[in-house]
Order: C-alpha cells, then structure tokens, then sequence
C-alpha cells in the first residue's frame, strides 16, 4: 500500500518551541510515522518540529526556506534517497545536523550516510526515548556513528572493491547486467 499523500511544504509544528529549542524537520514518507515522530519531538520542551515533508524535493526546499539544526530523514524516498537529501541540505544548510532513522540495516545503507555526513544512523525499531536522545546528542555537535564504525564500514568497503578488480571484463558485465534487471538467458546469450 502506498504512503499517505504529504503536503509539498513543511507541516505547521504543533507548537512554537523556546527559540533555543532545537528545529527538527523530519523527511519521512509514511504519514502515520511522520505524525508519531512529530508528536513525540513536540512532546519535548528543548525541541520542535519545524516541518515534516515526504520527499527529496520538498525536503531540500524546506531546509533552505526553514533551516533546520537537525533533519531526521528516512533512507528511502519517492523521488531519491535520504542521502541524497543529506548532501543537497549540507551544500545550502551545512551547519545542519544529519540522522538517519530507518528500515535499512545494511553496511551499504550505512557507508552511503557517513558519505552524506550523517551524525547518527538509528534502526526504526529503536525505542522513543533513544530517538529524543539522539536528537539532542547531535544537536550538541556528538557524532553517534563511531570512529570504530566508520573504519569497519570502509575497510569492508577497500575489500568489496579489491574484490570487484579481480573479476574478468565478462564477469564484471554479467554482475551489472544482472543489476539493470536483465534475465540470465539474455544474458548467457549475450
């Protein structure tokens, strides 16, 4: 079933916040989670949301015309992707805090926000309170995604890319073949 339709501009808060309040703007496709985050932030007397949009687009222009200290993005978007949100908002908004709360639990998934500059990547399944935590971690300049992490994340990533230069030119055009969707038999025919 498809999200719930999201308004192409960022959603009134529920309330004003203090003005030292963080500014949070979620990036969120599922209404009905957007909604829940959004209670729960305002729920919060050192936060706000500022506003809560479902995709790239209307992400980017809500962090230039709303300027957020933190986004909470998903990982998947209808128009792209949460990092590339992160690195459109970092080019105008660089000050602006990255969180990643998603589905996703791969290392590409995770390599591909550290590359956005990502301060923190939380699973969905984490509880309320680790999310607040969180907002007001990276909102004080903490970085959640661990130095440990990060070199874990690259490391796999050198041996990926090891791998990949010793395969044959074939094999290297059957493995991207088979990416863009191609069935084995036009392949093997190829």
């Amino acid at each position: 079933m498809p999200p719930a339709e999201q308004s192409s501009a960022a959603d009134k808060p529920q309330h004003s916040g203090s003005p030292e309040a963080t500014r949070v703007l979620i990036v969120e496709d599922h209404r009905v989670v957007a909604e829940g985050l959004a209670a729960l932030i305002n729920d919060q007397d050192d936060m706000h949301v500022i506003g809560n949009v479902g995709n790239v687009a209307d992400c980017v222009q809500a962090a230039t015309d709303l300027n957020p200290d933190v986004v909470l993005l998903d990982f998947r978007l209808p128009d792209g992707s949460g990092p590339d949100a992160a690195a459109a908002i970092r080019t105008i908004r660089p000050a602006a805090k990255m969180i990643f709360l998603t589905r996703e639990d791969t290392d590409a998934a995770r390599f591909a926000a550290v590359q956005s500059g990502a301060s923190a990547f939380l699973h969905k399944s984490r509880a309320a309170a680790e999310v607040v935590a969180a907002i007001r971690d990276v909102a004080r300049g903490k970085m959640l995604i661990t130095p440990r992490t990060i070199a874990t994340l690259l490391a796999k990533r050198r041996s990926i890319e090891a791998q990949l230069e010793r395969l044959t030119p074939r094999e290297k055009e059957v493995l991207r073949l088979m990416a863009e969707g191609y069935p084995s038999r036009s392949i093997a025919a190829d």
